[in-house]
Formats: structure tokens, sequence, C-alpha cells
């Protein structure tokens, strides 16, 4: 599980649906909440933003518009190659992320250590939790 330390910035409600911006090393990343807020999501609040390592997806060489607002350019700093499965470290800022794709999409992708890269994770994918 991906686990990184930021502070809400921003909440955006309509009826039971919120937007929240959490600033990360001054970087924007961003959750939905459906349902009731929880009572520590306040402005200037220190959380953490929590995904899994599957529903970070890797992209090389990227350019061109997408619509998923969570974007992490990073560093490769480790590729763990199984027969199905890698597992690929990434540095983004002074924080760890750690994605898992298919094998063959690494290999597509001819990732290596040190390659720049862009992650991505879907707004509804993260999760914030109280510190």
């Amino acid at each position: 599980m991906n686990k990184i330390k930021g502070f809400i910035s921003k909440i955006e409600t309509s009826g039971n649906i919120s937007i929240v911006e959490i600033d990360v090393d001054h970087e924007k990343l961003f959750s939905i909440i459906i349902g009731d807020r929880e009572d520590f999501l306040k402005l200037g609040k220190e959380v953490f933003v929590i995904f899994k390592e599957t529903e970070v997806s890797i992209a090389k060489n990227f350019s061109g518009e997408i619509s998923l607002k969570n974007q992490f350019k990073c560093k490769i700093s480790d590729i763990n190659m199984g027969k199905l499965l890698t597992q690929v470290t990434l540095t983004w800022n002074n924080n760890t992320i750690k994605s898992i794709i298919t094998t063959s999409s690494a290999k597509r992708l001819d990732l290596k250590i040190e390659d720049q890269v862009t992650a991505f994770v879907k707004t509804n994918e993260i999760s914030i939790m109280e510190i």
C-alpha cells in the first residue's frame, strides 16, 4: 500500500460527493469521497493519501491529455520482475511510490532503472486517512 503525507488544501462538495485536494510537496493530488464526509476532512488538516500498488499505471514518454488528474512525474529506482507481475519502485519528489504491473507491460515499455516515467492513479482509487 502506498502511503504519502500531505495536507488538505481544498474541498468541493455537491450533494453527498466531495472532491478533496491534497497538497503533497507543493503538488496536488485528488480524492473523491462519496457519502458523509469524515469529521477529520478539514482545510489545512494533515492526512495520509493511500492507494494500492495495483492502482498505479505507468506511462513512458507520455504526452497529450488524459482525464486522470493524479499524475506523478517519477524516476524508476528499482524493478523486481516476476514471471507474471513486476513491481516498479518510483521516486516522486521525496516520496516512494510502488506500482505493480504485468511483466509483459514492463517488457513492452522497456522499463529500466533511472527511466523517467509518469505514474497515474484514478481519483476514486485514492483514500484519505487521518494521521
